[in-house]
């Protein structure tokens, strides 16, 4: 999916959620304006057709060729737009050096300056969870599922599966994502020792990603987990969503509109 670019020339902005199966680019003022499979497309030689490489794994990211994809599917939109803040979602659990990866390949945007989130707490925003309790979010991706505490909105606590949401169209498959998820929340609240640990358990979990829209899976892992099991609205573009959230407070924020109070003097 692409549509054009918003006409906001004075402030931009733009939330990037960099999938193993998906990249989606939210812009401020413009909403969705990319929703395309993570590929890129480099030169094959002579004697080859052209390949399909897939750039964005976790804890392997290539640098070269996810900016080679944001380049080529952004091009018209910066230059013209000036230089961008990028929000950008990044799993709890892969490591500084994949966040630095991918923050490097989005350079290619030419951005003012890139801020993370961890995309538990960018799906707590979009669903506009009250993030002053604790709360279990559970993102079941294309290959992988996160399983995350967050307490007064940080991670305390996470745990990954190499199980997602392409796994899911048999029972067997679908079965074991379930029994996955089960052990890790109950991992993830055995192992929390703060005060967190009831209200979390008793709260229930956040569910995002494309596991989200399988009903057949929710309604096994409600019966399993025994507690409520909530799904964001539009769960596959939950993080997206949440990283614009913090777009539009940046926006908003007296830093990028200029009304800085004046010093009070003394």
């Amino acid at each position: 999916m692409s549509t054009p670019w918003p006409p906001e020339r004075r402030w931009t902005g733009l939330a990037v959620d960099l999938g193993s199966a998906r990249t989606r680019v939210w812009a401020l003022g413009g909403g969705m304006v990319l929703d395309v499979p993570t590929v890129t497309f480099p030169d094959a030689g002579p004697d080859r057709g052209p390949r399909t490489l897939h750039p964005f794994r976790r804890h392997a990211v290539d640098v070269a060729g996810t900016a080679r994809m944001l380049d080529r599917l952004l091009r018209h939109g910066p230059p013209r737009l000036g230089r961008p803040l990028v929000v950008l979602t990044t799993p709890v659990l892969d490591g500084v050096p994949c966040r630095a990866a991918a923050r490097a390949a989005v350079e290619v945007l030419r951005p003012r300056a890139v801020l993370t989130v961890p995309t538990a707490r960018a799906v707590a925003l979009a669903a506009r969870e009250d993030l002053s309790r604790p709360l279990l979010v559970v993102d079941a991706g294309a290959r992988f599922t996160e399983t995350v505490l967050l307490v007064d909105g940080v991670v305390t606590d996470a745990q990954r599966v190499a199980l997602g949401a392409c796994g899911l169209d048999d029972d067997p498959a679908s079965a074991r994502l379930v029994d996955a998820v089960a052990a890790m929340v109950a991992t993830v609240v055995d192992g929390d020792r703060t005060t967190a640990e009831p209200p979390a358990a008793a709260r229930g979990v956040l569910l995002a990603g494309g596991g989200a829209v399988r009903p057949g899976f929710v309604r096994r892992l409600a019966r399993l987990l025994d507690v409520p099991v909530k799904v964001v609205p539009a769960p596959d573009t939950a993080a997206v969503r949440g990283a614009a959230e913090l777009l539009g407070s940046a926006r908003r924020h007296p830093s990028s509109t200029g009304d800085v109070p004046a010093p009070v003097p003394e």
